[in-house]
């Protein structure tokens, strides 16, 4: 870093700069601090074709993004969804919207795409039904690897898939080898980056984003909606 010595009229100049930025900053902050939270504007997600979990007709739409090598998904499967679901999408309020944003991998740079493949492989057993897209999804956190490591491989993904009941493992390999779903994919990271989603989980409630993936967040969020 380099660094001002010395006195001289262009320290004046900086210093006095500085403080004039960190005053509109500090403007500014409190002038997004004062909206209130729910003030955001919603955002249009096409959702047709979705695997989806829980009712049609519920009144709140929950979408979730997600990277199946973000640890902050898996702890929002396990910890926080049981409960949500109990609570609303059990209890035909809240319809939950699964959409992939694989972008962890690219942005390790790891060699292999592994987030995609994830979301591929989720895509493909969707392709049977949506049961066994809820169920794939179950088994893909419990075996879920590193961020930062390639583990969602096309062998590893078939060998999870074994463990799934039901799934048609022949069908799926096919899939997966293909790349058949890799469009669909690609559909939903595009929904993502023009919504500017910023990470995993990404939770919106009938369009607005949630601020926090805990319980509480997401369930204020949704009795605010079932209210409107």
């Amino acid at each position: 870093m380099t660094r001002l010595q010395g006195t001289n009229p262009n320290r004046t100049i900086l210093v006095i700069g500085t403080l004039l930025a960190a005053a509109l900053i500090a403007i500014a902050l409190f002038a997004v601090r004062g909206k209130p939270s729910g003030s955001a504007q919603a955002v249009s997600f096409n959702t047709s074709g979705q695997p989806v979990m829980g009712q049609a007709d519920a009144p709140v739409t929950m979408v979730v993004f997600e990277d199946f090598k973000c640890p902050n998904c898996k702890r929002f499967e396990d910890e926080f969804l049981p409960e949500l679901k109990s609570k609303y999408i059990d209890t035909g309020k809240v319809k939950m919207v699964s959409m992939n944003f694989p972008f962890l991998a690219q942005n390790a740079r790891l060699p292999t795409d592994d987030s995609k493949l994830a979301a591929q492989a989720v895509e493909c057993a969707f392709l049977q039904s949506n049961d066994l897209h809820n169920s794939f999804k179950t088994v893909l956190f419990r075996g879920q690897g590193s961020e930062s490591t390639v583990w969602a491989t096309k062998s590893r993904l078939k060998e999870l898939a074994a463990n799934v009941e039901g799934l048609d493992t022949a069908k799926f390999a096919t899939c997966l080898d293909s790349d058949q779903t890799a469009a669909a994919v690609d559909a939903d990271e595009k929904q993502a980056t023009d919504a500017k989603v910023a990470g995993t989980p990404a939770i919106y409630i009938n369009g607005k984003l949630v601020d926090s993936y805990a319980t509480d967040s997401v369930s204020a969020a949704i009795d605010a909606a079932l209210k409107n």
